[in-house]
C-alpha cells in the first residue's frame, strides 16, 4: 500500500539535482569560452549570421541563462517519469516556457494549427490551458490540478504528469486565480463574477463560491455533544496520524463465479453476489472467510424466478429482516440500472419466496436503486418496508398488504409492492443515488451535482438542497447521526457538514430544517495528479462510503472509495481537522490528499468496512473488505505503538 506523499517529495530533490547539473554545464561553458572568443577576435567584425552561429553554439553548450526572463506568464516545466517504480523522478522538460489560457473549440493538445491568440467565442468553445508546445488541455476536473503555494508550484495531469514552477508569488497567484475563473466558466457556461456565482450557489451558499469567507466553525462545532444520547457508547477520539495505522491482509477467498457486489452483514454472515449465484461467507473479527452455502441461480430445482436471475445478474442486493432475507434487483437493460421489480430471497432456505413488481396507481413503474429505511434497518427482524429511487421518484415501499394482511405470494401475476409514501416529481430532478441515516432521514444525489436532504416523513420537499459543483453525484453516503454527507463524483469526493444553529441557537442538521446562511463550505477529497494518472485512463471514483456504525454516540472513523484497482482510505478525523497540513496555503475549496492506497491486481468491485462490532481492542477500526471479480480480501487496521 502507499500514501499520497510517497512520491511528491522527489520533486525538491530532483529540482536541486537538475539545478546542480545546469551549474556544472555553466562552468564547463565558461572554461571553453576564451578559446572561442579568441577565435572570433581574429576575424573581422561579426555579421548577423555569425552572431546567430555564436548564439546557437552557446545554446548547444547549455549555457545557463537567467532563470527569470522577461516573458509574460513564464514558467519552468517538469515531467514525472518512472511511474511508481524506485526510479521515479521529476525531470526538467523546459527550463523556460510560457503558459496561456485560451478559449477555443479545439481542445486536442496535439492540434498545431490553432493560434493561441485567436480566442473563439461561442456555445462550443472552452477554456484550454496551453503550456509551450507540449501541453494543450481543457480546464476541467480531469486535469487533477494540485497547488503548492509554499513552492510556487502546480501539478496536473495531461497525457502524463506535469508540474510547473513560477518565478514569483505574484505569477503563481495569477495562475491559480485565472484557473479558477476558467473552471467556473467551463463548468457553468458563464463568466465568473459575483452575480453569476450568486446565481449558481444562491445567497445561502455563497461561502461555497468564496470559501475563504465561509463559516468553518461548524466543522469544529459538529464534534461537540450534539446528537449523543445519555449513556450511549462513545467512540474514543484518537489524534493518530494516518501513518500510525497499518493495514494488514488477513484473509483472501476465491469465490464461485465473478463477484458483482458485496452485501456485508452485521451478524454472523456476509454475502458475495456473483454471476452464477450468492456465496455465503462467515464474519470474523479480522474479516470475512470460509465458504458456506451457495445459492445457484441456475438450479433447476428452483422455480423459474430464480433461474431468471442467471440471465440478468443482480446489481443491487439489500439485506432485510435480521439478515435472513435479501432483496435482489436486476437491471432491465445492460448499462442501465432501472428495474421493474425485484426478487426476495430467503437466505436460510436458499429459495426465492417472491418476485415483486413496482407499481403505482395500477401502472408499472421502474426503480434505479433501493435502500434500507435506516442505517440499522437490516437488523430489524420484522422489517417489511424499504426505500426506492428513480430518476424523478423518491418513495417508500411496503411488502405488506395495504389493509394490514400479508399478501398471497402464490398470486400468478406476482405480488405488487405498495407505494406507502413518496413523491413523483414533474420536472427533471435526475436522481442518481441515495442513502439513509440512523433515524431514517434521506440524502439524494443528482446528475446536476445537487445533494438534497429529506426528513423521514416528508419526501415531497427537501429540507436542504446543496448546490452542485458541476460534476454528477454517482454515489452518496451519510453518517449514522446525519451530520456528515459523502458524495462521489468521477474525479473527487465531496464531504459536507450538515450541522447548523437555528435562530434560537439550537444545533440541528439540514435534515430537520432550513440551514440559513451559516453553512460551512464543503471539503474535497482527491487523488494526487500522479496517483490519478497511475490509476489509469477512465478510472473513476466509485462508491465512497463511511465506516459502518449503527449506534448513537459512535462516530465513523474512516472513509473508503474505489478507483480502478485502488482502494483509497482517508482518516475521517484528519479530513475534518481544519489545521491539517493539506489545507495550508490553499485557495478555493479545501482539498485533502492524505490517504492510503491498497493496490490490487484487478479492478476492484467494491471496498467496504465491516460493522463496528467487529473492531478488536488493538484496532481503531473494523476490518476492510475489498472485492475484485475473482477474489475477496480482508484487511485489519492496527495502530503502531
Amino acid at each position: 500500500m502507499g500514501t499520497a506523499h510517497s512520491r511528491e517529495d522527489l520533486f525538491s530533490d530532483s529540482d536541486n539535482e537538475h539545478e546542480q547539473e545546469e551549474q556544472e554545464s555553466y562552468e564547463d561553458s565558461k572554461d571553453e569560452t576564451p578559446e572561442k572568443h579568441q577565435s572570433s577576435s581574429s576575424s573581422s567584425s561579426l555579421t548577423p549570421s555569425s552572431l546567430d552561429q555564436v548564439e546557437s553554439r552557446l545554446k548547444a553548450l547549455k549555457l545557463k541563462y537567467p532563470t527569470n526572463p522577461n516573458l509574460k506568464n513564464a514558467v519552468k516545466l517538469y515531467l514525472h517519469i518512472g511511474g511508481n517504480t524506485p526510479k521515479a523522478k521529476w525531470v526538467v522538460s523546459e527550463k523556460v516556457t510560457t503558459y496561456s489560457f485560451v478559449k477555443t473549440s479545439v481542445v486536442d493538445d496535439e492540434d498545431e494549427d490553432v493560434d493561441e491568440d485567436d480566442d473563439e467565442e461561442g456555445d462550443n468553445s472552452w477554456w484550454v490551458l496551453k503550456i509551450g508546445s507540449k501541453i494543450r488541455a481543457k480546464v476541467d476536473p480531469d486535469l487533477c490540478l494540485k497547488t503548492f503555494g509554499s513552492e510556487k508550484r502546480v501539478d496536473f495531469v495531461a497525457r502524463g504528469v506535469w508540474a510547473i514552477k513560477f518565478f514569483s508569488d505574484e505569477d503563481y497567484q495569477a495562475f491559480v486565480s485565472k484557473h479558477q475563473e476558467c473552471m467556473f466558466e467551463n463548468t457553468y457556461g458563464f463568466e465568473s463574477n459575483d452575480k453569476n456565482k450568486m446565481k449558481v450557489y444562491g445567497k445561502d451558499f455563497i461561502g461555497w463560491a468564496n470559501p475563504e469567507a465561509a463559516d468553518d466553525s461548524m466543522w469544529e462545532d459538529a464534534e461537540d455533544g450534539f446528537g449523543k444520547s445519555p449513556g450511549s457508547a462513545k467512540t474514543p477520539v484518537r489524534n493518530d496520524d494516518d501513518d500510525d495505522d497499518d493495514l494488514r491482509e488477513e484473509f483472501e477467498e476465491a469465490p464461485n463465479g465473478g463477484i458483482q457486489s458485496l452485501a456485508l452483514g452485521a451478524l454472523d454472515n456476509s454475502f458475495l453476489v456473483g454471476d452464477s449465484g450468492i456465496q455465503v461467507v462467515k464474519n470474523f473479527s479480522h474479516g470475512i472467510q470460509g465458504k458456506g452455502a451457495f445459492v445457484n441461480y441456475g438450479n433447476s430445482r428452483q422455480r423459474s424466478s430464480l433461474q431468471n436471475l442467471a440471465h440478468s445478474t443482480p446489481k443491487r442486493a439489500l439485506l432485510m429482516r435480521a439478515e435472513t432475507n435479501m432483496l435482489l434487483m436486476s437491471p432491465m437493460n445492460d448499462g442501465m440500472p432501472h428495474s421493474k421489480g425485484l426478487h426476495q430471497l430467503d437466505i436460510e432456505t436458499g429459495t426465492i419466496v417472491s418476485e415483486w413488481k413496482f407499481e403505482k396507481d395500477g401502472t408499472d413503474i421502474t426503480m434505479r436503486d433501493i435502500a434500507n429505511e435506516s442505517k440499522g434497518a437490516q437488523l430489524d427482524p420484522s422489517g417489511s418496508t424499504f426505500l426506492g429511487l428513480d430518476d424523478n421518484r423518491l418513495c417508500r415501499w411496503d411488502m405488506r398488504d395495504r389493509h394490514g394482511m400479508v399478501q398471497n405470494l402464490a398470486d400468478s401475476d406476482g405480488p405488487v409492492l405498495n407505494w406507502t409514501q413518496g413523491h413523483q416529481f414533474s420536472r427533471g430532478t435526475n436522481f442518481q443515488c441515495f442513502a439513509s441515516t440512523g433515524d431514517g432521514s434521506i440524502v439524494v444525489g443528482s446528475l446536476d451535482g445537487k445533494i438534497r436532504l429529506y426528513s423521514s416523513n416528508a419526501m415531497r420537499q427537501a429540507k436542504t438542497a446543496f448546490p452542485g459543483l458541476g460534476s454528477p453525484i454517482t454515489h452518496v453516503d451519510v453518517t449514522y447521526d446525519g451530520k456528515w454527507i459523502l458524495g462521489t463524483t468521477d474525479t473527487y469526493l465531496i464531504l459536507i457538514c450538515t450541522v447548523f444553529s437555528d435562530k434560537d441557537g439550537k444545533v440541528k442538521t439540514g435534515f430537520s430544517g432550513r440551514m440559513g446562511n451559516r453553512i460551512a463550505a464543503p471539503r474535497l477529497l482527491k487523488l494526487t495528479p500522479l496517483d490519478s494518472h497511475l490509476a489509469g485512463v477512465n478510472k473513476k471514483f466509485r462508491n465512497a462510503q463511511f465506516s459502518w456504525v449503527t449506534e448513537n454516540g459512535k462516530q465513523e472513523r474512516h472513509l473508503v472509495a474505489t478507483v480502478g484497482s485502488f482502494s483509497v482510505i482517508w482518516n475521517f478525523q484528519k479530513v475534518k481537522n481544519g489545521s491539517h497540513e493539506c489545507y495550508q496555503n490553499q485557495q478555493g475549496l479545501k482539498s485533502c490528499y492524505c490517504y492510503k492506497i491498497v493496490l490490487k491486481d484487478d479492478s476492484i468491485v467494491d471496498s467496504r468496512f465491516m460493522h463496528d462490532k467487529f473492531a478488536v481492542t488493538d484496532s481503531p477500526e473494523a476490518p476492510l473488505v475489498i472485492a475484485t471479480p475473482l477474489k475477496v480480501s480482508s484487511f485489519s487496521i492496527s495502530s503502531r505503538r
